[in-house]
């Protein structure tokens, strides 16, 4: 089955995960409050709110998000996630999302005083600095013990990242982020990439079969994943070897193979570069916390 994680951030402020892994189609229903604001983020694949007993969808597709409010009518939470799909939603009251934007509420839509008792729908794209804190929320090994402040940060800064209107002051200038055929290049250059981990292509290569020249390969991927190519191919291995290691399933050795590394030593060194420890101590870490 798929899992839900419901965390409780505030009064009427909540983070929600919605995550399956399996191979087939999960159903969710949580009720959610008149007067909540619901914001939904499409992490990976995609899921459909079913309202007024499936009469009427919307459908969350992967790197979209959905703001839905409706201060006359209870909106409780219909979803269906295809397999290999990840949600995650916010719902904060109105009362509260209004406070934290009572010195500009005229540069939020539905706050003005026209729009404030109307129903309001809205989709938009996730930006690249979105899309890593939702990955945060889905990948970060958290103590319990402060789980709730983590989730809390991250709530707060998906809704700040949500309403930043052009986080990029440069980027109605770049002419090639307003190509959105070089944008899908740059995407399928990552998902080649993450497909071939263990070994990936050279740099002339991977921009030879996404149809890019080596310099807007390098400056795209830059400019949507804030990171090189390789950076960013690091650090999503070392966050799936903690995944595997956390699954109990592989020893060290199994796990360094997996990723690309041929020898446990290199594995070792790459993985306390990036989390400074050693995945052996990591796992007696699991083990005592468990």
């Amino acid at each position: 089955m798929g899992s839900q994680e419901d965390i409780k951030i505030e009064e009427d402020f909540f983070l929600i995960r919605f995550q399956n892994d399996t191979n087939d189609v999960v159903k969710f229903e949580r009720p959610v409050n008149m007067g909540l604001i619901q914001f939904h983020f499409g992490l990976k694949g995609k899921a459909k709110f079913l309202f007024n007993q499936g009469s009427y969808a919307l459908d969350l597709v992967e790197e979209k998000s959905l703001l839905l409010y409706n201060p006359q009518k209870e909106l409780p939470l219909h979803l269906t996630i295809e397999p290999h799909s990840w949600v995650v939603s916010v719902l904060i009251s109105i009362q509260k999302f209004h406070a934290l934007f009572s010195s500009e509420a005229e540069y939020i839509p539905f706050l003005s005083d026209e729009n404030r008792d109307k129903k309001y729908y809205k989709e938009e794209n996730i930006s690249p600095s979105m899309a890593i804190v939702l990955n945060q929320i889905f990948n970060y090994n958290l103590n319990p013990s402060i789980k709730k402040l983590y989730y809390k940060g991250k709530g707060y800064e998906l809704l700040s990242l949500f309403f930043n209107r052009s986080e990029d002051p440069d980027a109605e200038q770049c002419p090639f982020l307003i190509d959105e055929e070089n944008v899908l290049k740059i995407r399928k250059a990552k998902d080649i990439v993450l497909a071939n981990m263990a070994e990936p292509p050279g740099l002339q290569e991977l921009a030879d079969q996404v149809g890019l020249n080596l310099k807007k390969l390098k400056m795209g991927f830059k400019q949507i994943y804030g990171d090189s190519v390789y950076s960013f191919l690091f650090d999503y291995k070392m966050e799936y070897a903690r995944k595997l290691l956390d699954s109990g399933s592989y020893n060290v050795n199994e796990v360094g193979l997996k990723i690309g590394y041929s020898t446990a030593s290199h594995f070792i060194s790459a993985f306390k570069k990036k989390f400074g420890t050693t995945p052996k101590k990591y796992l007696m870490s699991i083990n005592i916390s468990s």
